[in-house]
């Protein structure tokens, strides 16, 4: 007997929703800006879930824009989006992100999208687009209840957020200082694919809501405990980021508690290909990376491995210890290290950025590159990869906050 999908929409809904997509490229942001502001107002305690930081700089309105324009462009087609429901899944398994919230944001993206295009926004329209997130709404519901199943079912596995102590306290640079967490009902935990992340919750003193951060775990899995490195961000008043990383840094001590859910995140190391690795980081953004790096040591891998990470100088450069030890204990492990604006002479392999002549002479073509760090170097890395002829299969990149273009 053959059954229809639940994510189908009749034909009618399917070309007004689609008649949409001009406006939408050219009120997008202005609509996500607007629904965000109604959402916040209606249902303040919501900022609890939210990145209000990511919110202020605009980020996930952006982010949010992105994904709205591009379910409507393929609405005709909705496995066209998985891949990015299965991201964006992801991120909302991580956040504890649950289906009772899937309406009142239903509610506050159709006003916003009514008060934003007045006239235009006939009933038609309204009635099909309500209809279109009903659909859209219950795909990330069901993909995101399998997520919630899995990371529950796993061993040492859990749902929501499990209490984990803050174990040591370690400072590896100037600026980034890591945290091994383990859980504070003793019990197995979950294990992980390098190149995840967690979830924390945050309490400040003070603060009206909670804080939820997403930090790459930056040990190998498998150890009894998980490591996150968080770099303190300076400059508070204009750099709003610096309000969790600074209390991290500076207030949370050995044996306080840290609340944070199971290990999450679509970007993480292909352990079964036989390629060359190349492992790229600038900044902090050499997290994820570590837990790589660390991963192939333990299993013994006999892929040919290059890390490569650039930092502004030797003082806020972390883990350059741990790095070199790796290195000697792996088959074949190449280390190199770029400064921008070094403090002493010789200290590392290049000055000044990464450029693809330098990266071609030190690492095989034939490789797979994963990499992470600011947007702009990721811009650069990612230009350079295209520009070289890597497959787009064989490049793979994390963003720390909402995808962007790069």
């Amino acid at each position: 007997m053959r059954t229809e999908s639940p994510y189908t929409l009749d034909q009618k809904t399917i070309e007004t929703v689609k008649a949409t997509v001009p406006v939408l490229a050219e009120h997008g942001e202005a609509i996500t800006k607007h629904f965000y502001q109604r959402l916040f107002e209606a249902h303040p305690e919501l900022k609890n879930i939210f990145n209000m930081t990511n919110q202020r700089a605009g980020r996930q309105s952006k982010a949010l824009a992105g994904a709205v324009y591009a379910a409507a462009a393929h609405i005709d087609n909705l496995s066209e989006i998985f891949p990015a429901v299965n991201q964006i899944a992801e991120k909302h398994r991580s956040l504890n992100v649950r289906p009772e919230h899937y309406p009142i944001v239903g509610k506050y993206l159709l006003i916003a999208i009514k008060e934003v295009l007045q006239d235009a926004a006939t009933p038609d329209i309204m009635e099909a687009w309500e209809e279109a997130y009903g659909v859209i709404a219950q795909a990330f519901i069901d993909v995101e209840a399998a997520k919630y199943k899995d990371a529950e079912g796993q061993t040492g596995g859990w749902s929501g957020f499990r209490n984990f102590t803050i174990d040591k306290k370690v400072q590896e640079s100037n600026v980034i200082t890591s945290f091994y967490l383990k859980a504070e009902d003793g019990k197995p935990i979950a294990s992980f694919r390098p190149g995840q992340y967690i979830t924390v919750k945050i309490d400040i003193p003070g603060e009206k809501f909670t804080h939820l951060r997403q930090y790459s775990l930056s040990d190998a899995p498998d150890k009894g405990y998980y490591r996150i490195s968080v770099k303190r961000e300076d400059g508070l008043e204009d750099n709003p980021d610096g309000v969790v990383s600074n209390y991290l840094h500076q207030e949370l001590k050995e044996g306080d508690i840290l609340p944070i859910t199971a290990p999450a995140g679509d970007f993480f190391l292909e352990e079964d290909s036989d390629a060359p690795l190349v492992l790229i980081s600038g900044g902090v953004g050499l997290t994820p990376m570590m837990s790589m790096l660390q991963r192939m040591k333990d299993v013994e891998t006999d892929r040919d491995v290059y890390f490569i990470h650039a930092a502004q100088n030797e003082d806020v450069h972390a883990f350059k210890e741990d790095v070199r030890q790796a290195a000697e204990r792996m088959k074949s492990c190449q280390s190199k290290v770029i400064y921008s604006e070094p403090l002493e002479n010789g200290t590392a392999d290049k000055e000044g950025v990464i450029e693809l002549e330098w990266l071609r002479s030190i690492a095989p073509g034939s490789a797979d590159f994963y990499f992470c760090g600011p947007t702009g170097f990721m811009k650069a890395v990612n230009h350079m990869l295209k520009e070289w002829g890597i497959p787009e299969e064989r490049i793979n990149f994390e963003f720390f906050g909402p995808k962007q273009e790069i």
